[in-house]
């Protein structure tokens, strides 16, 4: 059987930024905005800070951090590989690095052909 894709990457760059959050706030989840306060950067969140419901869909894990994305979005984003990624700059949104003078970013690339077929399943925020 072929090993499945996943949906959702995380640079060692941003690993170092979640470890440090970590140590703040505890467990962390992430939720890909969907273009309010900050376009559509990913938000990190304490785990169950953000309330999820049947229209959200958990893509994967990052770092041992469920990923969770709307699915009206999830619609655009399905046929992309995303990884989560950190820059300089404040951004104007709630997220928890925030404060550091950074903030996470997408970066993303279309499937292959061969990888749609083994693609990671997701699942819906309610059955987490």
């Amino acid at each position: 059987m072929e090993k499945l894709i996943k949906r959702v990457l995380v640079s060692d760059r941003a690993i170092k930024i979640i470890d440090q959050l970590k140590e703040r706030h505890g467990e962390l989840m992430f939720h890909q905005s969907g273009g309010c306060c900050d376009g559509s950067s990913p938000m990190c969140f304490p785990k169950g800070e953000l309330m999820l419901n049947e229209n959200d869909v958990k893509l994967g894990t990052i770092h041992g951090c469920d990923f969770f994305m709307s699915k009206d979005q999830f619609e655009y984003w399905k046929h992309t590989q995303l990884t989560v990624d950190i820059t300089t700059g404040r951004g104007s949104s709630f997220s928890l690095e925030i404060p550091l003078g950074l903030r996470f970013v997408i970066k993303s690339r279309l499937y292959t052909e061969d990888e749609r077929k083994f693609l990671k399943p997701v699942q819906s925020a309610e059955e987490v």
